[in-house]
């Protein structure tokens, strides 16, 4: 826990040359090292997990897709994890700032991280809304997703789903689908019909940015002690699920279709691109998070412990969700006398309706649906405290002066974030709101994040340079990173982002909901938009830094944009700015130095 906010360095100069003293604030640090390990957990470990990594595995050639799996993770996660983590770690800023300090011109690209999670956090919130949603109706004495008896079921409705019973014609839907699409949702029938807002919708998102004002409102203090419980909650439901799943009649035909090999898949482009990517979203690059909680971490944390650990469990906990998930779905196709490829899907139709019918069927469904949600509940929230968490690092790194000068101190500068983001969610929760939920994931968090991602590792790693960062590293930690870690760095890890990118581009195709609702072409134009808030940063930061660079040509202004404002050397024998009163916190730091000289090997 952080004692005082500054310290005195006697004993300086003044800017008049006089002798004098400085005040150097002392960054806020994680209580301890498991606060920090927890809250990487949580934040790697999200909803995607639950819902896109098995379908993903499931439809890119089941047991095979460990392979591209698992070398994207060793090729493009894990390095680029180690990346973010040693730049937070090293320059002690957010992302816009860690940027600016290693590579002036690239500080765009730490901008538009910030822009990419913030406008993910506005509507990720909608769906711990949704789970909450459902959490308090599992409280009722009838699950109101288990028959066609409600006032919100239309004729269409069949909740007889057994073996012995046929679908009575080809529109029938279940209840489940039912409660989703006109109870919670409301839907209307597409973007340009907005309709009302959903009044217990608004409650309950409130509500959850209530959670989250308070688990962040102290910084890491009391985000550090939130995440003992929300990450670690979530693997004993999983666990509790895997045993009822895996008991259940049809579910080893549910994980054999997960697991078996489809070995002929692995000559598709398409599997290796969705293995890098599902790496690349659930471990979070590119989203400034990790760049601004490894920000508050003692200068001499072990890094490559840390990325190793939490890469490798959120690696597990993904094939774990993979088990739970088909073992249900291998039970509810049994139960329907259908194939597993009648009922598996992603997104929010498989927790929000395929799970919920599947609890109908069980012995005390109630609990069933109250630990499925509570579990989704507490995903939800680590990965939001960590995007909220860097717009707030942000704000407060880069406009301190201006908030203390009106006497907003964190606490208010939280509040104040929570309130604009809360009513940002309100598109998203009207009867159109999930064709603006839809809209807004698919370009702001789709579209653009590999763009910023490639220019954010360019910037780091050719510009600043992986050698650089590597002394870093070893300046921190006593010792570099593996060769590895550099190659990586320098060519494997941009190479893929490229590519993916690339092949993004190339198989674009216009966003649409469900399988028939094309958006009209007002609504894919305001996408883009969505995409350029992100994208433009990287040129307007661009800019902003060969304009205010100094010297007297354009040249001048742009090669100096390229340097880094870090000192060349390392921070020296005294360790960086807001550690010097705190020898603990740059201990390895020691070894390296030898008669006032830091003995740095290249």
């Amino acid at each position: 826990m952080l004692k005082k906010e500054s310290f005195t360095v006697s004993g300086g100069e003044d800017e008049g040359g006089q002798g004098g003293t400085q005040t150097v604030e002392i960054r806020e640090k994680w209580s301890r090292k498991i606060e920090f390990i927890l809250a990487c957990v949580g934040y790697a470990v999200g909803l995607g997990n639950v819902w896109r990594f098995p379908y993903l595995c499931y439809k890119s050639g089941g047991g095979a897709f460990l392979i591209p799996y698992f070398i994207m993770l060793f090729l493009c996660g894990i390095p680029l994890f180690y990346m973010e983590l040693a730049v937070g770690q090293y320059t002690r800023e957010g992302p816009i700032k860690a940027l600016a300090k290693m590579c002036p011109i690239f500080k765009g690209a730490g901008a538009a991280t910030v822009v990419v999670a913030y406008l993910l956090c506005t509507y990720y919130n909608v769906i711990i809304a949704w789970a909450v949603y459902y959490l308090i109706n599992t409280f009722r004495s009838e699950l109101p997703w288990a028959s066609c008896n409600n006032s919100w079921n239309t004729a269409n409705c069949f909740s007889d789903y057994s073996s012995n019973t046929s679908r009575p014609d080809n529109n029938s839907v279940s209840p489940a689908e039912e409660y989703y699409n006109f109870n919670v949702l409301d839907r209307s029938k597409g973007i340009d019909e907005p309709g009302e807002l959903r009044w217990q919708l608004v409650l309950i998102l409130l509500f959850t940015w209530i959670l989250v004002y308070f688990s962040i409102w102290k910084g890491v203090r009391s985000s550090g002690k939130v995440v003992y419980f929300t990450a670690t909650f979530p693997y004993i439901v999983l666990v509790i699920l895997l045993v009822r799943g895996v008991t259940l009649p049809g579910a080893w035909k549910g994980i054999e279709y997960f697991i078996t090999p489809r070995w002929e898949l692995l000559y598709e482009p398409e599997v290796w691109v969705n293995a890098a990517s599902q790496n690349f979203n659930s471990i979070g690059i590119a989203f400034g998070s990790l760049i601004a909680m490894a920000s508050y971490n003692k200068f001499s944390n072990n890094i490559f412990r840390d990325v190793m650990s939490v890469s490798l469990l959120n690696a597990a906990t993904s094939l774990l969700a993979g088990f739970v998930i088909f073992s249900i779905l291998g039970y509810i196709a049994t139960l329907q006398n259908k194939e597993v490829d009648d009922v598996v899907t992603q997104g929010p139709g498989l927790v929000f309706v395929t799970y919920p019918a599947a609890f109908n069927t069980m012995s005390v469904p109630h609990l069933w649906a109250a630990l499925f949600f509570f579990m989704l509940l507490c995903l939800g929230l680590d990965s939001q405290f960590a995007m909220v968490e860097v717009l707030v690092t942000t704000l407060w790194d880069h406009f301190k002066g201006f908030f203390r000068s009106w006497k907003i101190n964190r606490e208010i500068l939280v509040l104040l974030v929570c309130v604009v983001s809360f009513f940002l969610g309100f598109p998203h929760i009207t009867q159109g709101g999930i064709y603006v939920f839809t809209l807004l994931d698919s370009y702001s968090s789709g579209i653009s994040l590999m763009y910023v991602a490639f220019f954010e590792v360019i910037g780091i790693t050719w510009i600043y340079g992986a050698l650089r960062l590597s002394r870093n590293v070893q300046e921190m930690t006593g010792s570099k990173p593996f060769l590895f870690f550099i190659i990586c760095w320098l060519v494997i890890s941009p190479a893929l982002i490229f590519a993916i990118w690339m092949f993004g581009w190339i198989k674009y195709k216009p966003v649409t909901y469900g399988k028939d609702y094309i958006y009209p072409d007002w609504a894919q134009g305001l996408g883009w938009c969505f995409a350029l808030l992100s994208i433009m940063c990287i040129p307007i930061g661009a800019i902003q830094a060969v304009w205010t660079a100094k010297g007297d040509t354009l040249l001048q202004k742009f090669l100096q944009s390229l340097k880094s404002t870090l000192p060349e050397g390392g921070y020296g024998e005294n360790g960086p700015p807001d550690c010097q009163n705190n020898p603990p916190d740059w201990q390895p730091q020691r070894a390296l130095v030898t008669n006032g000289e830091m003995k740095t090997k290249v």
